[in-house]
C-alpha cells in the first residue's frame, strides 16, 4: 500500500480531531452569559459527555467493514423510520417552540432526523447498486430506488423541519448523481419538488417571513430579522484580528443560539478573520483529503459511494451553517458539525467520519477477499506523490 495513502488517512483524522478540540473550546466560550452561573459549566460537561459517547461510537463504526454496513442498511433505516413515526405521537415526541423533533428518555434527548442523515444514504446507495441495470427504465429506475426519500422527507417536514427535509433530499440527490441516476430523472423530480416546497413555505407564515426577512437584510439592515442582525453584528465586531477567546460580548445574551447554530459568529468575533477562514480551510482540506483516501476504490461500488455521500453531507452542512451566519442564505437552524453544542448531531457526525474511514479501509487488498461483488474495490491505484503529504 502506498505510504502516502496512510499519511492522508492520518491527516484526515488529525484535522477532524483539531475541529473536535476547537469545538470544545468554543462551546465553553460561547456558553458564557451576562449573568455567569454554574449552568455554563453544565453546557461544557454535557458536551464532553456527548463527545466521549460520539468518539466511542465513531471508533466502533470505523472498525465495521463495508459488507456489514451493506447488510445492516435496511435495519438501520427501519429503526430510524420507527423513531420518526414515534416522534409524531403527542404522548411520545417532545415539543419545543412548536416543533416536535425530539425523543426524551432518562434525561437524554434524541433527534431521529439526525439519524436519517446516515440511514437514508446507506439504504439509497444499496438500492442504487441492486437496481443498477434498471436505472434507465422510467419506472424500475425510479420508485424502487428513491422510495426511502419519499417516506422520510415528508415525515421530517411534518415535524415541522423543512430545512432538514431539504438537506436529506440534497444528500439523496448526491447519492443518486454519483450512482449514475439519469439526468432526466433529476429534472422531473425537481419540477415536482420545487413547487411542493414552495407551497409548504407559503402555507407556514413564519417560514415565509424568514425568506422576506432575509431579502430585507440586503436592502436595509434595520429590517433584518433579529437573529441575522445580531449574527452580522457579532462577526463585524471581531474585525480582522478578533477580540480574543472568551472576550466576546455579543454572546452575552445578545446573539441567540450562540453555542449551537450561531457558534461560527462567535468564532468570528473572538478570533476574527483568521479564525473563520481557518475553519473553512479545515473543511475544504477534509473534503480533498477524504476524496484522496476514497479515490482508489471502485467509483461504482458501495464503499466509494457511501464514503463520498457522507463526506459531502458533512462539508455541505458546515457550508450551509456558515452561509446562514453570514446572511448568504435564509436563516435556518442547522448546527455546525463538531463546533456546535449538542448530542445527536455530534454523534451522527463522528459516526459518519467513522464510516468514511471504514470505507477507506477497503482499499487494502486483504479487506476485499470476501466482499460481495457490489462492494469490491478495484485493484489499488497508487496515489501520486505530493509535497502536501510529505
Amino acid at each position: 500500500m502506498n505510504e502516502n495513502f496512510y499519511h492522508a488517512r492520518s491527516l484526515f483524522i488529525s484535522l477532524a480531531l483539531v475541529l473536535i478540540g476547537f469545538g470544545v473550546l468554543m462551546v465553553h466560550s460561547a456558553s458564557i452569559t451576562s449573568w455567569p452561573t454554574e449552568f455554563e459549566k453544565v453546557y461544557l460537561s454535557r458536551h464532553v459527555v456527548f463527545l466521549c459517547v460520539a468518539l466511542l461510537l465513531g471508533g466502533i463504526a470505523s472498525l465495521i467493514p463495508a459488507k456489514i454496513w451493506w447488510k445492516a442498511a435496511p435495519w438501520i433505516f427501519a429503526i430510524t423510520l420507527v423513531l420518526l413515526c414515534l416522534i409524531l405521537l403527542p404522548s411520545v415526541g417532545y415539543k419545543v417552540n412548536g416543533a416536535r423533533r425530539w425523543l426524551r428518555f432518562a434525561g437524554l434527548s434524541l433527534q431521529p432526523a439526525e439519524l436519517a442523515k446516515i440511514a437514508v444514504p446507506l439504504l439509497l446507495v444499496r438500492l442504487l447498486i441492486q437496481n443498477r441495470k434498471s436505472l434507465s427504465h422510467w419506472y424500475r429506475g425510479t420508485l424502487p430506488i428513491i422510495w426511502p426519500l419519499l417516506i422520510v422527507a415528508p415525515l421530517v417536514a411534518w415535524q415541522p423541519d423543512l430545512g432538514t427535509a431539504l438537506f436529506l433530499l440534497g444528500g439523496g440527490a448526491i447519492a443518486l448523481f454519483l450512482g449514475g441516476w439519469p439526468i432526466r430523472n433529476f429534472v422531473i423530480a425537481g419540477s415536482v419538488i420545487v413547487p411542493v416546497m414552495g407551497f409548504l413555505i407559503a402555507m407556514r407564515p413564519y417560514q415565509l417571513n424568514r425568506i422576506t426577512g432575509y431579502l430585507a437584510t440586503w436592502i436595509d439592515l434595520n429590517q433584518a430579522p433579529y437573529q441575522l442582525k445580531q449574527s452580522l453584528l457579532t462577526l463585524g465586531s471581531g474585525g480582522l484580528s478578533g477580540v480574543g477567546i472568551g472576550k466576546g460580548s455579543q454572546k452575552l445574551s445578545f446573539l441567540p443560539e450562540a453555542n449551537t447554530d450561531f457558534v461560527f459568529a462567535v468564532v468570528g468575533e473572538e478570533l476574527g478573520l483568521p479564525g473563520t477562514l481557518g475553519i473553512i480551510a479545515i473543511w475544504v482540506s477534509l473534503l480533498l483529503i477524504g476524496y484522496r483516501i476514497l479515490r482508489p476504490l471502485d467509483k461504482s461500488g458501495f464503499p466509494f459511494l457511501i464514503g463520498m455521500v457522507l463526506l459531502s453531507q458533512l462539508v455541505i452542512q458546515a457550508a450551509i451553517n456558515v452561509a446562514v451566519v453570514t446572511a448568504m442564505v435564509p436563516p435556518k437552524g442547522i448546527p455546525h458539525p463538531l463546533l456546535s453544542y449538542g448530542g445527536s448531531n455530534l454523534v451522527v457526525t463522528l459516526v459518519s467520519f467513522g464510516i468514511i474511514l471504514a470505507m477507506s479501509r477497503d482499499v487494502e487488498p486483504e479487506s476485499n477477499a470476501n466482499l460481495d461483488p457490489a462492494l469490491k474495490s478495484t485493484q489499488v491505484m497508487p496515489i501520486p506523490d505530493s509535497k502536501f503529504f510529505k
